[in-house]
């Protein structure tokens, strides 16, 4: 998998602005702590300034970015006691849910999670790590949407935002997110057998390199 940068594209919608910083930050082109300057962000990709506000406030909603009252936006930066809180609240909302998930699932449900997790993987090898980050969150929304609890559903989907700095390093890294893409079909296999030990081990295991390669990065940054 060969990761590459797209063209710099003049005066860029909010969209693909918001895609190129994201993407940026997969890569680790910006790392945690780092700045966010509105002028030279508009000088790098072409951009006007309120297009340039507007990805910051939408990075910043995915939990990407912080702009802290008076000091600007940088890149996100969780301490280790928040980073290991997180996890665990992230692990029990997720085995709180596959508790409560009809298992075997169903062949349409089964058929949907094994679509998008081969879209998943043509993105990786095409190096589309935009896609690649859609389609995983596409992947665990649906599984998770199976607990049948709304309530249950959006706060997954609250933390797993508020993770999505943490959750970059795993995809911007080739072997991690191979690994990625066969815990994907060993979760799906798991759902299909109607396995809860198996789906509550691999899901748990799932999330836990990404926050090992935050806090090893974080300490080199100390």
């Amino acid at each position: 998998m060969s990761y590459t940068a797209k063209k710099q594209r003049p005066n860029p919608t909010l969209d693909e602005l918001v895609q190129d910083l994201e993407l940026d930050l997969v890569l680790g082109r910006m790392r945690p702590r780092e700045r966010l300057v509105e002028d030279e962000l508009m000088a790098r990709f072409g951009a006007k300034r309120h297009t340039v506000r507007s990805a910051l406030s939408e990075l910043e909603q995915r939990g990407l970015i912080e702009r802290p009252q008076n000091r600007g936006a940088r890149v996100r930066d969780y301490s280790t006691e928040e980073v290991v809180a997180l996890y665990e609240f992230r692990d029990d909302l997720h085995q709180l849910a596959i508790s409560r998930i009809q298992l075997p699932m169903s062949g349409e449900t089964l058929s949907e999670l094994t679509r998008i997790a081969q879209d998943h993987e043509v993105a990786a090898e095409q190096g589309d790590l935009v896609q690649v980050i859609a389609l995983n969150n596409r992947f665990h929304d649906t599984l998770f949407g199976q607990c049948d609890n709304a309530f249950l559903t959006e706060t997954i989907k609250r933390m797993d935002a508020a993770s999505n700095a943490i959750r970059s390093y795993r995809i911007g890294d080739p072997k991690l997110l191979q690994m990625a893409i066969e815990e994907h079909k060993q979760i799906i296999e798991a759902a299909r057998t109607g396995n809860r030990d198996d789906l509550a081990r691999l899901c748990r295991q799932h999330i836990l390199p990404s926050r090992d390669m935050y806090l090893q990065d974080q300490t080199l940054r100390q």
